[in-house]
């Protein structure tokens, strides 16, 4: 069964024509202006509607009313209101990613899962070191930087490379990024060129106000806080530090406080079979914080979380998790995420195709929803996004330890475009079975962190499908049977 449907077709035939293709081209261009590019230029015209119509070149009032036209056909079409739309605009970083997406169509075209001229977003373990000792850390992070860590200038070009790209979206991560004297700089830094400046954190130094209000006007807009428990002793006893859930949760108070709107804030949970059936407690605690979103994480059993496998999930126990945090999605007033990308899955069977959830974000319900969530295309390592470590070494994930090129040699726009491992991941049909054959592999696809960190192949199945288990043991009875006969 093919889950393309007609909207992706139409795109096709839209992007594919020479006059469509010509004006994408002209778009793209550097603009005479000063700005990244003419649509940069004309999404910033927007925003200001009419206001600045009157000192206008003849090229740019043409530029202007064209793309009113081309923006209101494709807003019409996506079911998108105007209003929304350009309320998205005014914000740098969604300028950003309307123009990556057009620079894909044009490089690539409509493809399945989408093909990228660069990642939406670069996860960036900041610095190996932390002020927790986490049983199931991917990074093995400890007290102490690691050797070799990026300098302080290293860090600003890493910066530099991500806007020359044109990515939309920086996570910083680690290690604990906000204990490192470089972090406020490089938040700013990322900031003052349109970047949308992100942090995966414990949350324990947002517990100090003046810090919180100083990373907020630094250019912060999203704080993601590790909290993998309502009750605090066992969220502790997870974290290896007494006190830190009462530190995180004072964390998150503070960034919804001083906040103002301007800054989201989301709570991060690890599922594993200590807090499995915690899913309703903890998206009633999001809501009791005021947070915007909850993410429930896969367990990676990678780090010092290789010591752990046993904390996993099993096949069912995973898929049992994944049915709960859909109901949680619908129902809650908060976006409720998980990123098990078997959840696009489950939420199309258990909606009846009306609802697909994508890894990592929602998405309200439309007649596209089924071409956008193919787009998006589940598991996004080497995809939608890649990870950058403290040394600057690139990995196509933080939970996929394989290094695909380094910073201090190499640039990442060459890294994205020529990594053989990169490459393979945007290619679903690469996909070794039962994912390779999946129905929903353009949706799902399995965690590509999992399959590496069971099997050492980043394209084998994931062991965690309760799916792709069913599928493994219906050919296994069926070779049995007829080895039988």
């Amino acid at each position: 069964m093919s889950l393309e449907v007609d909207s992706i077709k139409v795109a096709r035939r839209i992007f594919g024509s020479r006059i469509s293709r010509a004006i994408l081209r002209r778009f793209l261009e550097p603009d005479p202006s000063g700005a990244r590019t003419r649509l940069e230029h004309v999404l910033s015209m927007l925003v200001q509607r009419d206001k600045d119509k009157d000192n206008m070149s003849f090229s740019c009032i043409l530029d202007y009313y064209f793309s009113k036209l081309l923006f209101g056909a494709a807003l019409k079409f996506m079911h998108i209101k105007r209003e929304e739309f350009e309320q998205g605009i005014s914000d740098p970083a969604i300028r950003r990613g309307i123009e990556l997406v057009l620079r894909s169509l044009l490089s690539y075209g409509v493809t399945v899962p989408q093909k990228l001229a660069a990642p939406f977003l670069v996860v960036w373990n900041f610095t190996n070191a932390c002020n927790l000792k986490c049983v199931h850390c991917y990074q093995n992070a400890g007290p102490i930087p690691g050797p070799g860590e990026l300098t302080s200038e290293e860090r600003l070009e890493v910066i530099r490379q991500v806007d020359e790209m044109g990515i939309p979206l920086v996570a910083l991560s680690g290690g604990e990024p906000t204990i490192h004297p470089d972090f406020l700089h490089v938040v700013e830094e990322g900031a003052r060129r349109g970047i949308y400046m992100a942090v995966a954190t414990n949350g324990i130094r947002f517990a100090d106000e003046e810090f919180a209000k100083r990373a907020i006007e630094a250019g912060l807009r999203y704080v993601e806080v590790s909290l993998d428990s309502t009750k605090p002793e066992e969220h502790d006893r997870f974290r290896g530090v007494k006190g830190a859930w009462e530190l995180a949760v004072k964390g998150i108070r503070n960034v919804v406080k001083y906040g103002g709107g301007r800054v989201s804030v989301g709570i991060a949970a690890t599922v594993t079979k200590l807090n499995k059936d915690c899913i309703e407690d903890m998206v009633r605690l999001g809501e009791e914080l005021g947070v915007n979103r909850v993410v429930f994480f896969n367990f990676i059993p990678t780090g010092r979380g290789k010591e752990a496998m046993e904390l996993d999930l099993t096949p069912e126990e995973r898929e049992d998790v994944l049915r709960r945090i859909y109901r949680e999605a619908t129902r809650s007033s908060i976006q409720v995420v998980s990123t098990a990308p078997q959840l696009a899955r489950v939420s199309w069977q258990m909606s009846g195709g009306e609802d697909v959830l994508p890894t990592h974000f929602t998405m309200p319900r439309s007649s596209t929803l089924k071409a956008v969530a193919e787009f998006v295309g589940g598991c996004g390592a080497g995809r939608i996004y890649m990870a950058i470590q403290p040394d600057g070494t690139v990995t196509p994930c933080v939970f996929m330890p394989i290094p695909v090129g380094n910073l201090r040699g190499e640039r990442l726009k060459d890294i994205w475009e020529n990594s053989k491992v990169i490459n393979d991941l945007k290619d679903k049909d690469l996909l070794k079975e039962p994912c390779g054959s999946c129905e929903y592999r353009y949706v799902c696809g399995g965690c590509r962190a999992r399959a590496y960190a069971y099997y050492g192949d980043y394209l084998a199945p994931d062991p965690g499908c309760l799916r792709g288990k069913l599928v493994r043991e219906s050919r296994a009875e069926a070779m049995i049977a007829a080895g039988g006969g």
